[in-house]
Formats: C-alpha cells, sequence, structure tokens
C-alpha cells in the first residue's frame, strides 16, 4: 500500500524529550508483567491487584473517576470450565479414531450448560465457513447443516489465494475470525465447528492456541444478547486436521486449494463426529477501569485511550502450568496508557475536549470488555470524537515508519501521519495484515459502533539495524512469545522507540483535543454507516 502523505508542512525533525520517561515506562510495565499479578486473568486475585493497582495510579495523577464516583464499570462474565474428560473421535464405516485434548484438537462449549455433546453428527467440510454477499461469497450454499458438524479453515479466501482482487487480499477481513465463523456456522444450524489451524497459514505457534483456547473460556452471558451457538466449537492442529481428511481419502491440501478458488462448494466428508464436554460454571463480574480528564471547553465531547489489561493467567499444555506473563500483551499497552493519563494529567492548560482513558476487561476473550462498554456507554458515543488503542506495543529502538493497523479506514491516519512527520517518519500499513490485528484488539469494538479508531504502533524499519531485522523480530514474537510464557519483561530491552511512539499517541490526542472538526470514516469504510446513525447524518 502506498506511503500516506502528511497532512502537515511542518519540516521534519525528532521531537523534543518528553515526559514520557524509559524508567517510569520500565516501572509500570515491570510491575504488570510480574508474578504478583499473577497473569493478569480476569476472575482472579491477580485480576484484582491488576484494577487496584490501575485504579490507585488514576488516583495519584489526579484524574476524576469514570464512572460517576466510581473508576470501574463492572462487565458481566461467565467462566465455562471444561473438564480433563473432554474428547473427540471422528469415525467411519465402523472404525473411530480419537484426538488428543491439547495435542490434536481443543474444543469447548459458549454454552451455559453443565455439559454439551455432538453425538455421531455428520461432518462436512464448507471451506472457510464464509457468508459475505459483497463479496459475492457463499461456502454454505446447497448444503443443509442442521444438525451436522462443520469443518472450516481459519482465515479467509483472499490471504489464501494470494489474489488482491479476492475479498481484501493479503490483509484478513472480519470473515477470518474464529467468533465470526462459530456464529455463522451456528446461524445455519449446526452442532459443531472445528476450525482447522494450517501451520503455515496462521501467525502464532499451536501452544497458543492452547494457551488461549483450552480449561477456562470466559464468555458473554446469555441474557446480554449474545447469538446463539453449536454445542461444541473447537480448533484442529495442521496434523490432525490431515489425519482427519486422509480418513475420508481425501487430500488435505487439495481441498483447501479448491476452497480458496470461487464455485467451491461444502463436501460431505462421510465421517461422523462424537464430542463431548462437561462443565464447571461460574459468573463474576471483571471492570473496565476508566479515568475522565473533563475538557477545558467541549466537556461533552471525548476522545478515548483504551489499553486492555487482562492476559491468560497461566498455561494449560501438557507441560503444566506457567505463568504466561503478558508483558507485550498487554502490559506494555496499560504501561502507556498510565503514562500517557499521567503526561496529560500535567498538560496546562488542560485540553479543549475531555480525555477518557480506560483499561478494559477480557480482550482476550473476543473483546468482552470493550464490547460491553460500547453497547453501554459511560459517555454517548455520538460524542466520542475517536478511541486510541494501544496494544503489543513496539518495544524497541526508534523506526523510520508506523504501522497503522487497518490503514485506509478514517481520517485518523492523517492524523497519525502529521504526527509521524513530526518525528522524521512515514507512515505504513502493517506487515502482516494476514494476522488481522485490527479485528482481535479493543479498537474494532469502537469501529463497529461507529466511532473512528487508530491503532499504530512503531514499524519494522529499526533506524539502526534496518526492516529485515525489524519484521524477523515481530515473526519471532508471534511465533515464539505471543501468549506464551516467553512474553516476559526484560530489563535488556531497548524502548526507546515505544516512547517515541507515546509522544505520538500524546501529539494525536491533543490535535484531536484542540479542534472542533470530528475525524470520518472514509467512503469506502463499512464503519461510516454505523457513524452517520450515531451522529444524526451529520458530516463532522
Amino acid at each position: 500500500m502506498s506511503l500516506l502523505c502528511a497532512c502537515s508542512s511542518t519540516p521534519r525533525h525528532r521531537p523534543p524529550p518528553s515526559e514520557f520517561n524509559d524508567d517510569g515506562f520500565r516501572a509500570e510495565m515491570r510491575n504488570l508483567a510480574g508474578e504478583g499479578f499473577d497473569g493478569r486473568m480476569p476472575g482472579t486475585a491477580g485480576a484484582q491487584k491488576t484494577v487496584d493497582y490501575i485504579v490507585a495510579e488514576f488516583k495519584r495523577f489526579g484524574l476524576k473517576p469514570g464512572n460517576g464516583d466510581s473508576y470501574l464499570q463492572q462487565v458481566p462474565i461467565v467462566e465455562i470450565t471444561a473438564g480433563a474428560d473432554t474428547s473427540l473421535s471422528v469415525s467411519a464405516d465402523g472404525r473411530a479414531q480419537s484426538f488428543v485434548y491439547g495435542k490434536d484438537m481443543v474444543i469447548w462449549t459458549a454454552r451455559e450448560r453443565g455439559e454439551s455433546a455432538v453425538v455421531h453428527s455428520p461432518m462436512v467440510f464448507v471451506g472457510y465457513g464464509i457468508v459475505a454477499p459483497e463479496f459475492g461469497w457463499n461456502d454454505y450454499a446447497g448444503i443443509d447443516v442442521r444438525g451436522k458438524t462443520v469443518v472450516a479453515l481459519a482465515g479467509d479466501p483472499g490471504i489464501a489465494s494470494g489474489d488482491p482482487k479476492m475479498f481484501d487480499g493479503p490483509a484478513m477481513t472480519r470473515y477470518g475470525l474464529l467468533d465470526y465463523k462459530v456464529k455463522e456456522a451456528a446461524r445455519h444450524g449446526a452442532a459443531g465447528v472445528l476450525l482447522i489451524r494450517e501451520a503455515g497459514a496462521y501467525a502464532s505457534s499451536w501452544e497458543a492456541v492452547v494457551n488461549a483456547y483450552a480449561g477456562s473460556r470466559l464468555e458473554a452471558p446469555a441474557a446480554d444478547g449474545h447469538a446463539a451457538r453449536a454445542a461444541i466449537e473447537g480448533w484442529l492442529s495442521d496434523a490432525c486436521a490431515r489425519e482427519l481428511f486422509a480418513q475420508a481419502d481425501l487430500d488435505f491440501a487439495a481441498e483447501a486449494s479448491k476452497a480458496a478458488r470461487r464455485g467451491f462448494h461444502a463436501v460431505p466428508l462421510g465421517l461422523y463426529a462424537d464430542a463431548e464436554v462437561h462443565n464447571s460454571l461460574r459468573t463474576f463480574d471483571s471492570p473496565n477501569v476508566i479515568a475522565w480528564l473533563p475538557g477545558r471547553r467541549q466537556r461533552r465531547e471525548t476522545i478515548i485511550y483504551t489499553a486492555h489489561w487482562d492476559d491468560l493467567g497461566h498455561s494449560r499444555g501438557a507441560a503444566g502450568p506457567r505463568l504466561l506473563p503478558g508483558a507485550v500483551d498487554n502490559a506494555s499497552g496499560v504501561a502507556g496508557l498510565l503514562l500517557l493519563a499521567e503526561e496529560f494529567s500535567r498538560t496546562r492548560p488542560p485540553p479543549d475536549r475531555s480525555i477518557v482513558f480506560m483499561a478494559p476487561t477480557a480482550a482476550e476473550y473476543a473483546l468482552l470488555g470493550s464490547s460491553y462498554y460500547v453497547r453501554h456507554p459511560l459517555y454517548p458515543l455520538r460524542d466520542t470524537v475517536a478511541d486510541i488503542n494501544l496494544d503489543q506495543l513496539h518495544i524497541g529502538g526508534p523506526t523510520r515508519d508506523l504501522s497503522v493497523i487497518g490503514l485506509g479506514q478514517s481520517q485518523l491516519d492523517r492524523y497519525a501521519s502529521a504526527a509521524a512527520d513530526l518525528q522524521g517518519r512515514l507512515v505504513h500499513a502493517e506487515p502482516n495484515p494476514q494476522r488481522g490485528r485490527f479485528f482481535r484488539s479493543d479498537d474494532f469494538s469502537f469501529a463497529e459502533a461507529g466511532v473512528p479508531a487508530l491503532y499504530a504502533v512503531g514499524g519494522i524499519d529499526d533506524t539502526a539495524l534496518g526492516p529485515k531485522w525489524g519484521e524477523a523480530e515481530l515473526d519471532g514474537y508471534y511465533a515464539q512469545r505471543y501468549r506464551r510464557a516467553g512474553d516476559a519483561y526484560s530489563a535488556a530491552w531497548d524502548v526507546r522507540g515505544t516512547l517515541e511512539d507515546l509522544h505520538l499517541y500524546y501529539e494525536v490526542g491533543m490535535r484531536l483535543a484542540q479542534t472542533r472538526r470530528f475525524p470520518q470514516w472514509y467512503a469506502t469504510s463499512e464503519y461510516r454507516h454505523a457513524r452517520e446513525r450515531s451522529r444524526g447524518g451529520t458530516g463532522d
């Protein structure tokens, strides 16, 4: 994608030293990723300690409670924990093959039940499991999957085909998300839905999948209006999928290739699934943590900074539980949020518009906290100028570029480009758009509600070591540390580039706070209609 022109004629230069300092950022990040916070999984003692810590910091900065007289907005959550006897077997011609939980597959149910199962359920390969009228695509055309177990590929055909004219080419669309696929399968009446994690097409390791999806799952209560779900949902490893297709006398690679081309038709596999999950259930509230800095003139209009505070707690693989510190994901974002909150609290005079600082809960579980917030906003969405999201910050030295996740959606790109220009940087699209990061972080909740959202991080073109080194570092993080015990704080990290990004986030927020205009979605963005509805059709 081509570079954006900066919307400022100011000569490029590095910004002067700011209040964002190395020691302050390190202290916040080291604390949040430390053993005392126990992996920050909602509903645990570590979560309560995390929330208390963030609240104490907001109070120390002199920020007002964001929810009346409270810094907390409680989000109702159901925890569904699968038992050790979770099972999946596939049979054909009277012969059954069992798959090992955690090694070959991870299955669960989103239903609030003590047990859930599919029994001798016919299996159907539905390609990518997508119905996308705007792309002329329907993987469920001509097939009745009621009561059956559908098997679908992760991602979307644009990524797999390499065709820039199919879907969004190499960039994942929302159709590539697990959350979309399981709901679409349920809408068609499927009893079960199993997604295939292809080793070559998925950004992170199988261990990361197990850590994120095995054991306890957090869901929104059924009473909170979420869609009906299949009895069994889950992931199949790449090796497990190949065994499954071999059992059906099909070549997995050939069938996957067909699924990425127009004209694909669902394939009955001639196999039958038997799966069972016994659950323990727990309901609890977990808070979004919110502070407010009142604006000097346009107090009702708000800019929201978000950084989710939660992580996954402990690993769930065969090697036994290990702490998942979540240093980059997302102690880095919360540390950045706290430094921004402190900096804005010291800004004189205060910004014209109000600034809200929110650390949502349960982002690792289908963005439960931010999704709840946009359904129950504490500040009217029509008056919410923008969301600036901090998630998995760039940890490293200065870069010549800034990666905007989901570049080309809104005029916030121009704000980011102008701020980057002051630092001598250029704005680029993210280097690996197939990861779908725009849809996997809290910016997506705000976008779906119509609020323009900016998710930007330092790029890969390291000023000292260059872009190949930077890309290798990013790939290494996702392959070896993401959602794993290795995502731990290191005192050896260079965070100069991180601090430069924080300065940029502050600059963007200040520019938004000192204008009367509202940034708009571009005409090609699917989110502009939601904004028009919330703003009553106004153009600014």
